[in-house]
């Protein structure tokens, strides 16, 4: 054992000792680490086995008297939910409606088998959509395509290629595409990219950077996506044919187009938004308000397209008044296809937020969920499964998908126990699939808008938890400000980097201006706080107490020194510098007067220079800093520390440190700051502030005694 001997030699002993840790060298635990993950067992691969597919632990002791009841009607009820949904939010990725379904279809079988949250419910998700539609778009423009081009009468052949869809088709890179296929294709290109990122994330448990999206960021990321999901909508609503606007400045360009055509708006489209807005709006506030009484969710969705679809289709909306609808939707399945390789590189940077951002989402909801029921996620198998989730899905012409908060809810609170629920919704899309997809001809797409803005409602009501956010935490207010101003107003990938890198600006500029207090002592215990923040505190005398709650680095060391000299209210070099030139002019007014050079009471006067000169008196000796509050310390804040106790030590003013943890101490000791071999640990470490102020008074005193017994002598 290591003995540390704080306190001086005639303080009382403290019986603490560090424990010796031999340094293991980084290549030695490299290679056992290497050893240890390469080591090939039986049991090893079965745990393998059952870490990447969870279905098979939980799944044989699967209780189906208590648990299928719950599962099987909250997997009906998303599915219902679900299948408008998806034929909805693919007008958000610029793909057609089928593709929707199949997303939905691919992701809850896979997350089935990889998922290890109970009660998440992965697919299709409106800002997901956006993401994926802005690359679509964008890609789409570039390559020559004309984006005003509708693809209302087109129909899909068994070759996964849109015959008629677009009267242009263009040849980009050496293949030939229509403008349907093209889009799908950067969709399903986009879509195995960010599967391969987040396969990646897991592989190599990059999980931790899901830390830097703090929840105030998302939130406002996430509303102003969902300002941008509403203002591309608005034009469905109104019939308006406009094309997507490419680049930066989405919300602000569209609804400057918007108001520039407002007089080419199509009364059939807004009397059927109006009606169905308010349907929808309606069944919500009554599924909010009568919560508690209603057993299962109003599928108030599943109404208004079936309503719409019907009048739609027998009041020959699109023929007479030109009233924009779904168009064919096919039975069955595209065959796979193995994503366009050539379209990858273009678009490579894009599938790096969707992975993040999809992965965020996904995490947070699993432990949300997790929580509330009682039991535990592994966030890097979640990365692993929704990987997964956009790998395979991306040769079946599906686009990125997540997690979905609101499916999730409903799921949560019509009593699912298990991912079966999971597979149940996927055989409700299956049964879409295979016989009732044509019913969705007739379908008007300002149907499909109205179920996407309305599913908003909870993003964009964050708004109102704006004033208490800002009553909790002003930073978190700005930084939700910000996030939700960067996304809305220039593009969702800007404003995903600026809420980022405005969050870590925030923790940075927390570090350089911490909260800083001169501590005193409680009149009834040995006890030390804020002297401003507290009554019956009276500061020790002759010595000052000072922390610092902050990490000590690079970046805050002058903070640190700063507030230091104003809270001790001395400067130790301005008073040095003072204390100097005083010295001088007496030296200066002692030679004045010499009368010869040879005087033999010249040297004796010289000699006598520094103690003619009126020193300022300080009211204290020693300076405690309370280290309590600093979780760690770099090179910088060494440094620091070693320059106080060499400047006060100038003037006369001890420095001791008192609290320390241990990451601190070593970081110390690395430094050499308690000298050669750790001498000077016991003179300037004490692991309490009234040890360390006992033992400055005891110092203090101790010198005191001496200089009068050096001058009686």
């Amino acid at each position: 054992m290591e003995q540390q001997n704080l306190p001086l030699a005639e303080d009382p002993p403290q019986l603490l000792e560090r424990r010796v840790r031999s340094p293991q060298r980084p290549l030695s635990v490299l290679r056992s680490r290497i050893r240890e993950e390469a080591a090939c067992s039986v049991p090893r691969a079965r745990s393998t086995l059952l870490g990447f597919f969870p279905v098979i632990s939980w799944l044989p002791k699967y209780k189906v008297r208590e648990y299928v009841w719950g599962d099987a009607m909250s997997g009906l009820i998303v599915g219902i939910i679900l299948v408008p949904q998806a034929i909805a939010y693919c007008l958000l990725a610029g793909v057609q409606p089928i593709y929707g379904l199949y997303t939905s279809f691919f992701a809850n079988i896979i997350y089935f088998f990889m998922g290890t949250s109970r009660h998440v419910s992965v697919g299709i998700f409106s800002l997901m959509s956006l993401m994926v539609g802005q690359v679509v778009d964008r890609e789409v423009f570039q390559a020559g395509f004309d984006l005003n081009d509708s693809p209302d009468q087109g129909s899909i052949n068994g070759t996964g290629v849109a015959s008629n869809l677009s009267a242009a088709t263009l040849d980009v890179m050496g293949v030939a595409y229509s403008k349907e296929c093209y889009a799908i294709s950067i969709a399903a290109a986009l879509t195995l990219l960010a599967g391969i990122y987040q396969v990646l994330m897991a592989v190599f448990r990059l999980g931790f950077v899901s830390v830097y999206l703090s929840a105030p960021m998302l939130d406002g990321f996430a509303t102003g996506a969902s300002l941008t999901i509403l203002t591309v909508q608005a034009k469905y609503l109104l019939g308006l044919k406009i094309p997507r606007h490419q680049g930066y400045g989405t919300v602000v360009v569209t609804w400057i187009n918007i108001f520039a055509n407002i007089q080419n708006t199509n009364l059939c489209d807004l009397v059927t938004s109006a009606i169905c807005i308010f349907i929808l709006v309606a069944g919500k506030e009554i599924q909010d308000r009568y919560k508690s009484r209603l057993k299962i969710p109003l599928p108030t969705e599943l109404v208004v397209v079936a309503g719409a679809t019907l009048a739609s289709h027998f009041g020959n909306l699109n023929g007479l008044y030109g009233s924009s609808v779904s168009g064919h939707i096919p039975t069955g399945f595209i065959p796979p296809k193995v994503p366009s390789l050539d379209l990858m590189p273009r678009v490579a940077l894009d599938a790096v937020p969707l992975a993040v951002i999809s992965f965020a989402f996904t995490v947070s909801l699993s432990e949300m969920f997790a929580k509330k029921n009682g039991y535990t996620v592994r966030p890097n198998q979640e990365m692993l499964a929704i990987g997964c989730c956009n790998i395979i899905p991306s040769f079946f012409h599906c686009f990125t998908t997540s997690a979905a908060l609101a499916k999730t809810m409903v799921k949560d609170s019509t009593g699912c126990q298990t991912q079966v629920s999971s597979l149940v919704s996927a055989l409700v899309v299956l049964l879409v699939l295979l016989f009732f997809a044509p019913f969705f001809y007739s379908l008007q797409k300002c149907v499909l808008a109205c179920i996407i803005i309305v599913s908003l409602r909870g993003a964009l009501r964050k708004f109102r938890d704006l004033p208490a956010k800002w009553r909790v935490s002003r930073a978190d207010a700005v930084v939700w400000l910000v996030a939700m101003a960067a996304t809305a107003l220039i593009s969702v990938e800007i404003g995903l980097l600026v809420g980022v890198v405005f969050s870590m600006v925030c923790v940075i500029f927390v570090t350089q201006n911490p909260k800083v207090s001169l501590l005193g002592r409680s009149e009834d215990a040995d006890l030390y706080e804020d002297l401003e923040e507290y009554e019956n505190l009276a500061a020790p005398a002759g010595v000052r107490v000072f922390r610092f709650q902050a990490p000590l680095y690079y970046a805050n060391k002058d903070s640190f020194l700063r507030t230091l000299y104003e809270a001790i209210g001395v400067d130790p070099f301005l008073e040095t510098t003072r204390r100097r030139k005083a010295e001088k002019k007496a030296a200066k007014r002692l030679a004045a007067k010499q009368t010869s050079k040879d005087d033999p009471e010249n040297q004796k006067n010289g000699e006598l220079c520094k103690g003619l000169v009126p020193h300022r008196e300080l009211d204290f000796h020693t300076i405690v800093l309370d280290c309590s509050a600093i979780p760690f310390i770099d090179s910088a804040g060494t440094g620091a520390f070693a320059g106080l106790v060499k400047d006060y030590g100038e003037v006369g003013v001890g420095v001791l440190l008192a609290g320390c943890n241990t990451p601190v101490i070593d970081a110390l000791r690395r430094g050499a700051f308690f000298g050669e071999k750790d001498r000077d640990m016991g003179l300037r470490l004490f692991y309490t502030v009234h040890a360390a102020v006992l033992s400055a008074n005891r110092r203090a005193a101790a010198a005191a005694g001496r200089a009068a017994d050096d001058s009686q002598v």
